[in-house]
């Protein structure tokens, strides 16, 4: 077996059903009554996000990411729509955890991420949302998010490099991990996936350290700041232990 069959064997194992009969769509069906109660007719919207509708989920992941816009003239902090979001799911005896930008709940057996934001403006897809970690929020575009890697022609890589960040356990944020893979790769990738991995482990031991990684939906969102020193060593560490390993079985399984 060569190194491109060995890991798309992986990612045809790891492969999520993402279509409009999936069933972790009746997540989103279940939950969308709790959500209009909560949001008292400041409901925009309620739409898969993140990983799933980017095409970069795999099946060992959360399952589904549901974006809850609310309309520009909510009144309430931020804060306190992700802390009211938190409670009404808690009163639904859901179990919620509270995440970063996000709440996770299990439905179904399925893992649910909710991230509540505030629309900034009547049109358009920017919108405000907290950062529970850092008791702050930012601003960010979600629909651009997903159409820049959607699009970038490293989903397969992209999924790849989330499974061996989760099986290291390291502390890598998926949308800091996408757009590094997507520098990372950007002009000279060679089309074997296994080829363009070791470029991004290549990335990861000599550049990454010191990349400066900004969100293309707000300038003033530096995701690279978003993990301490100690945190960037240890990816590079694990990426300098992939490119010395003998076998793909140690990198990834």
């Amino acid at each position: 077996m060569t190194a491109d069959e060995y890991l798309h064997g992986i990612l045809k194992r790891e492969a999520v059903d993402t279509g409009p009969f999936a069933p972790v769509r009746g997540c989103q069906t279940l939950l969308l009554p709790h959500l209009r109660e909560w949001a008292g007719g400041q409901l925009v919207s309620v739409s898969p996000s993140g990983s799933f509708a980017k095409g970069t989920a795999n099946a060992s992941g959360t399952d589904i990411d549901l974006f809850i816009s609310l309309k520009e003239d909510t009144r309430n902090p931020l804060g306190e729509i992700y802390d009211s979001l938190f409670e009404k799911l808690r009163a639904k005896q859901l179990s919620p955890r509270r995440q970063n930008v996000s709440i996770g709940v299990r439905i179904r057996g399925f893992d649910v991420d909710l991230v509540p934001a505030r629309r900034q403006g009547p049109v358009g897809e920017d919108h405000s949302l907290y950062r529970n970690r850092a008791d702050t929020w930012t601003k960010t575009n979600v629909a651009r998010h997903i159409a820049l890697v959607a699009s970038s022609g490293r989903r397969n890589e992209i999924r790849v490099l989330k499974l061996w960040r989760n099986q290291k356990n390291l502390d890598f944020p998926s949308f800091y991990l996408e757009l590094t893979a997507i520098e990372a790769l950007k002009g000279g990738a060679t089309g074997s996936l296994s080829t363009n991995i070791l470029q991004v482990f290549e990335y990861l031991r000599d550049r990454f350290e010191t990349a400066r990684v900004i969100d293309p939906a707000n300038t003033n969102n530096v995701l690279s700041d978003e993990l301490t020193q100690a945190a960037k060593a240890a990816i590079r560490q694990a990426a300098t232990d992939a490119i010395r390993a003998a076998y793909w079985e140690e990198i990834v399984q």
